[in-house]
């Protein structure tokens, strides 16, 4: 088992598509469309995002994260994650977050005690409260303390991405065509 950052663009498009189709599922709407746009054309152009992948010992993809940078450069938010093997690898998303909470200052914002309960598993070890009822954990590498010292993860605003592909019917059928291509070029090993 290895942890790969997927460098090679195409190979990137691809788990990207992947992730946002697993992660939302293929029957929810624009979202995954949405996600993957935005993550392309926003976080990728600002090298402020990593698609990283755990590979069993055959080099199979069995779990996928989206990382994103603070706007200070200094940890990294999991935005995204996907398990897309569990039978030759027993929870490999929580694997996968093990091992970057262990290397990288590692962020996670949960909704529930369930999800806490994963990522706690998975080695973030401290938890914060945040605003409406989010719990953020930290890995042990995470500089932060308080809430007050952790700065905002990039991002970019979904709804506008939505609205653009309403008005410019070009760039939603160029995205679409990507995301389908993604999706089908998906690599069996990385």
């Amino acid at each position: 088992m290895r942890v790969v950052n997927i460098k090679n663009h195409s190979q990137r498009e691809a788990c990207l598509a992947r992730l946002c189709a697993e992660a939302y599922g293929h029957e929810a709407g624009l979202r995954p469309l949405a996600i993957f746009a935005g993550t392309l054309g926003v976080l990728f152009e600002q090298e402020a995002a990593r698609v990283l992948a755990l590979v069993d010992d055959h080099s199979r993809p069995v779990a996928l994260a989206l990382l994103v940078l603070d706007e200070l450069g200094s940890s990294m938010t999991v935005t995204l994650l996907a398990e897309l093997d569990q039978e030759s690898v027993v929870r490999p998303a929580e694997r996968l977050i093990a091992e970057l909470a262990l290397k990288a200052p590692l962020r996670v914002d949960v909704l529930d005690a369930e999800q806490e309960a994963r990522f706690t598993g998975a080695g973030v070890s401290r938890w914060l409260d945040g605003k409406a009822g989010v719990r953020i954990g930290l890995g042990p590498k995470h500089p932060a303390t308080t809430l007050a010292d952790l700065p905002r993860a990039l991002t970019f605003d979904e709804a506008s991405v939505i609205q653009s592909f309403k008005q410019d019917h070009q760039q939603f059928d160029d995205y679409k065509a990507r995301f389908v291509r993604g999706l089908e070029a998906f690599p069996a090993t990385l």
